[in-house]
């Protein structure tokens, strides 16, 4: 009995251990190709982060104030330092959130990195950094004039 329970005690550590570190690359866009591309870029740091991934899923996330005219932007890119940059399409902007409002001729964006990132980061001593709003970016291709 008591070598049944340490075999699944080592299965749970392991299936724990991959879920941490097993990389995600779901991304929408090459994200590290768009970031070294001579395409014009426009960027924006957080107004506001939230970092309380005990709370569940979407607990981490920076909250930024875009300018009107980035609303029908194909892509955007967060980059978190320590994290590294994820690609992802918009999925709807707001004129509040958390008590953050947006300023006229603004939106706000709320953009997330994963729980299970955010945990392996807390757990290599990153908590401090990932709450940090200037650690946040969100890179948007440059709007042609028209």
């Amino acid at each position: 009995m008591r070598r049944k329970i340490m075999y699944v005690l080592i299965l749970l550590l392991s299936l724990s251990i991959i879920t941490f570190w097993w990389p995600v690359n779901d991304s929408e866009c090459n994200s590290e190709a768009f970031l070294k591309s001579k395409i014009k870029k426009f960027q924006v740091q957080a107004a506001k982060v939230v970092v309380q991934p005990w709370r569940g899923e979407h607990q981490v996330y920076g909250i930024f104030m875009v300018p009107d005219e980035y609303k029908q932007t194909p892509f955007l890119v967060l980059t978190v330092k320590g994290f590294g940059s994820e690609c992802s399409r918009p999925f709807g902007y707001r004129r509040n959130f958390d008590d953050i409002f947006a300023e006229p001729g603004t939106h706000l964006v709320r953009d997330y990195i994963r729980t299970r990132i955010a945990l392996r980061l807390i757990l290599q001593g990153l908590y401090f950094h990932l709450n940090e709003k200037q650690n946040w970016t969100l890179t948007f291709p440059q709007q042609k004039a028209d």
